[in-house]
């Protein structure tokens, strides 16, 4: 569906050296695209993205230097860009209130308003996250018209991301101007808790397994009966994909915000994955932290009917399938293999699931 849109096209990825963002870039890779990379740091040591090394253009700059920023789009004049970069950790934004929400919410603005100033730039694809809707904790499943909130300051900001990417597409790139006053398509995705191989970070459920695993240890999890929509990794790097082709060909009925999340039998909560995983791990152990945590939101469910629908996008591997392909890449990682080919195996069997 997308293997011929992105060859030879030049493509930028804010925050390519991220965990989403370096399996991003292995892919475009494939594709054959030109990708430009645009990130301040490596967010962890190890990391996936020193591990594969994708073939880019690797940029080290901040999101909001606005003239760093808008010079490198100049100069390389991207077709598309994927937005991902961000202060991605709920924990962390009650530490680093302000550089989460400079960091997320400006730092978006500063794309959009680059774009604006570089006319050239076709489409758009600005990451947010499953949790920009206001929560009241009904157990029900959010559809993108249903309101944006955010208790917490992570889920706040990124609230504030839809609002300015709505206002920029409304008020600079509206639709109904397209082809006449602008060229540019924007769209945003909100996709569930990704998990994959690679993933280094700090207070995340998949990583803190692996990593108590590895030293034998025992996990200490924090909210076991906290629901979250887990997904593969590649599930909605496909969908931004899958976007990202239809902006380019013009189709400007895809400018809208889209859910990426998983079938409805697999969203589980936090104790049922690691009951999966000791299945999977013989002999690793967990127990339930006894410390008070700040808040998060305990259900999380996304809708993806319109997705399905429409983009005519589909989960592909099911959560047992999921975390088990994160045992092999952590396998292989143990066995000091080849990482990048790891990865580029885990795509190609991920596409032979359904024609990508």
């Amino acid at each position: 569906m997308f293997n011929n849109i992105y060859k030879n096209k030049k493509v930028l990825v804010t925050g390519h050296t991220g965990f989403k963002g370096t399996w991003l870039c292995l892919w475009l890779e494939m594709l054959g695209a030109k990708v430009i990379g645009y990130s301040i740091d490596i967010p962890t040591k190890p990391s996936l993205f020193e591990l594969t090394k994708p073939k880019c253009v690797d940029i080290r700059a901040d999101i909001n230097d606005f003239k760093k920023l808008k010079s490198v789009i100049k100069k390389y004049k991207p077709e598309i860009i994927f937005h991902l970069a961000a202060q991605p950790l709920v924990r962390l934004s009650y530490e680093e209130t302000l550089n989460t929400f400079n960091t997320n919410v400006i730092g978006t603005a500063n794309v959009l308003e680059a774009v604006k100033e570089n006319k050239f730039v076709k489409a758009v694809v600005a990451i947010t996250t499953d949790k920009v809707y206001l929560n009241n904790e009904t157990g029900k499943a959010f559809k993108e018209t249903d309101s944006l909130g955010g208790y917490d300051p992570y889920s706040a900001s990124k609230a504030a991301c839809e609002i300015i990417i709505s206002s920029y597409r409304d008020s600079f790139f509206n639709i109904k101007d397209y082809g006449k006053t602008h060229k540019t398509l924007i769209a945003s995705a909100r996709a569930g808790n990704v998990i994959g191989g690679g993933d280094f970070a700090k207070d995340r459920l998949i990583p803190d397994f692996i990593k108590a695993v590895l030293s034998a240890k025992k996990l200490e999890i924090r909210s076991p009966q906290a629901i979250r929509p887990w997904q593969h990794v590649l599930e909605p790097i496909s969908g931004y994909l899958m976007l990202g082709a239809n902006l380019l060909n013009g189709k400007k009925q895809f400018a809208t915000a889209w859910n990426f999340g998983p079938e409805k039998k697999d969203t589980k909560n936090v104790e049922q994955i690691v009951r999966i995983l000791c299945k999977i791990f013989p002999g690793a152990k967990y127990t339930v932290t006894k410390t008070k945590q700040p808040h998060e939101a305990h259900y999380l469910k996304l809708d993806i009917s319109k997705a399905k629908k429409e983009l005519k996008w589909v989960p592909r591997w099911n959560i047992n399938t999921t975390l088990n392909k994160i045992v092999d890449w952590t396998k292989s990682y143990q066995q000091k293999k080849d990482m990048k080919k790891v990865c580029v195996e885990q795509i190609k069997e991920f596409c032979k699931t359904k024609k990508c």
